[in-house]
């Protein structure tokens, strides 16, 4: 996936916070638990844990994760643009 600019990508509170948020929403959704209750670095843990172990939310996550990382407007496989790709920060949208 060399075609992918992560270095902007990571740079981008958003992307991060959508591919964090696509890690734990099928994990959390599968046993049921809310954010409030990972109050806790053990019981965060366990969570990950037992979802490692489970091939089902594995598969889950793969496909969220592949949702966050994927660009629509870039037809036929993963990748940025050519523009995308010659980005050295976030573009911001001018006006």
């Amino acid at each position: 996936m060399k075609n992918i600019n992560w270095k902007v990508r990571f740079s981008n509170p958003v992307f991060l916070a959508q591919l964090i948020l696509s890690v734990l929403a099928p994990i959390t959704l599968y046993f049921g638990v809310t954010y409030e209750e990972l109050n806790t670095w053990g019981k965060l843990g366990q969570v990950l844990f037992d979802a490692v172990r489970n091939p089902y939310v594995l598969s889950g996550v793969a496909v969220s994760v592949y949702n966050a990382v994927n660009d629509p407007t870039t037809a036929g496989v993963i990748k940025d643009s050519i523009r995308a790709q010659g980005y050295e920060k976030p573009k911001k949208d001018v006006r």
